[in-house]
């Protein structure tokens, strides 16, 4: 049997790998039409602030490993269309510019998402970056030790907008994030937790502005110097846009069946509409375990489990992709947070109505080890359906990294564990590691009790 991976991204490596493992007498191609596979952008911050060094090491596989593996890697070697009826994809050699065919008996797409770019006048400016992919690392790290850069705007306070502000203030830059949402990480947390992190911005160099509309880009001598918004006009010699991504499904529009926003649709083997292409990645949706319905979820845990169902499927075993919570976690300077499934001020945008929650406050661990001794704050908040106590989220956040409790509310959310379940669940207890009763145990017993006021 021969595969085509394409794409050496979060998905495209675990389809290689899981391929690998289904069946290793399988001709496996992996095509990249860059010149470097499988680099992790969500290892970026870790090697713009130097805590890892070589940019090179910032991925899952390097092309002689894969190679020594008997996989065929072809990098700067880009699919240019395929032919379903023939079941071969056009190749176009970006190295030497020659063209060839290739066939297959199964596909697997991890084509991914491009960053979205501000249709705004004075958007073909010098210094206008994004933070994807291993040549947008190298140039951020450039500019990070610019002794003429003093000013750098953010587009975006989602995780990379996040990443790229703290990144930047750590390096002695004037920082100001913006995004249209009106609080900062919006998206990703409720306004008890998205204050604390806000003011912690704010004492470590960063501006944050909420509610904002960019109108302009304004240049001097062809490269970037400020930025219009409704809200003023900031300084910038250097603009990171992090506003989103858009599928990048140009290659299969025509072919494949898309849905309203160019994202592949997929069945819950990770098939297309076409038989023996997979697709998997940001370019489609999976299975949101608090509903049940398909959601966006761009995340590489959830790249990595649709590679490993695209192969066992390719392979010919029956595997269904596990529904999945967004489960995420980030460091915001002196905070460590993580959050999973549905936020009470958000559950709208997922499709969930009348969701109730409960926020405490407490320790770590038991009061008398204290702060100097490694003890903390926690705060931990669980949204849940009243009507049954089903779980639906959970996000926690200190400035002790006690973030792993999150794994078990997406592990609850995936097995329709309810606030009763959770109330008394079995938790260790050791005062240098946590108290008789862990956070979640407390948070549950207080959603129990209000549900039976």
């Amino acid at each position: 049997m021969k595969v085509i991976v394409v794409g050496s991204s979060h998905g495209g490596y675990e389809a290689v790998r899981g391929m690998l493992l289904e069946n290793p007498d399988a001709e496996i191609q992996w095509y990249e039409r860059g010149n470097f596979i499988s680099f992790l952008s969500c290892g970026m911050e870790l090697y713009l602030e130097g805590t890892v060094k070589d940019v090179n090491t910032v991925a899952y596989e390097t092309v002689d490993n894969a190679e020594k593996d008997g996989v065929h890697v072809f990098v700067q070697q880009e699919i240019a269309s395929i032919d379903e009826k023939n079941k071969s994809v056009h190749v176009k050699n970006l190295a030497d510019g020659s063209e060839r065919d290739e066939s297959y008996d199964k596909l697997i797409l991890a084509i991914g998402a491009t960053p979205r770019r501000l249709d705004v006048p004075g958007k073909d400016l010098e210094n206008l970056y994004a933070m994807r992919g291993r040549d947008w690392a190298i140039k951020l790290k450039q500019k990070m030790v610019d002794p003429d850069l003093k000013h750098v705007f953010v587009i975006g306070s989602g995780y990379i907008g996040i990443e790229a502000a703290e990144a930047f203030a750590k390096a002695g830059k004037e920082v100001t994030i913006v995004d249209h949402n009106p609080r900062l990480l919006g998206n990703y947390l409720d306004s008890e937790f998205t204050e604390k992190l806000t003011q912690e911005f704010k004492e470590n160099g960063v501006n944050f502005v909420g509610s904002v509309n960019v109108s302009e880009f304004v240049g001097k001598d062809g490269k970037v110097s400020s930025v219009k918004t409704d809200q003023g006009t900031f300084d910038a010699e250097l603009v990171v846009e992090t506003a989103g991504v858009i599928p990048n499904t140009s290659l299969v529009d025509g072919l494949l069946d898309l849905d309203e926003r160019g994202r592949i649709k997929i069945d819950e083997h990770q098939e297309t509409s076409v038989k023996d292409i997979y697709a998997v990645g940001d370019a489609t949706k999976v299975p949101y375990a608090p509903t049940g319905e398909l959601s966006s979820i761009a995340l590489a845990s959830n790249a990595r489990r649709q590679g490993r169902t695209a192969a066992a499927n390719a392979a010919g075993r029956e595997l269904k992709m596990t529904a999945v919570s967004g489960s995420s976690a980030l460091s915001v300077f002196n905070y460590h947070f993580a959050s999973t499934g549905v936020k009470q001020d958000t559950q709208e945008k997922c499709g969930v109505k009348g969701a109730e929650s409960v926020l405490i406050e407490d320790w770590a661990v038991p009061p008398f080890v204290s702060e100097e001794a490694g003890n903390a704050k926690v705060y931990f908040k669980i949204t849940f359906d009243p009507t049954d106590g089903r779980i639906l989220g959970g996000q926690i956040m200190s400035t002790r990294d006690v973030t792993a409790n999150i794994n078990t509310i997406s592990f609850a959310i995936q097995q329709h564990a309810t606030v009763y379940d959770l109330a008394y669940a079995d938790f260790f207890f050791q005062p240098g590691f946590d108290r008789p009763w862990n956070i979640m145990n407390e948070a549950a017993q207080a959603a129990v009790r209000k549900i039976n006021k």
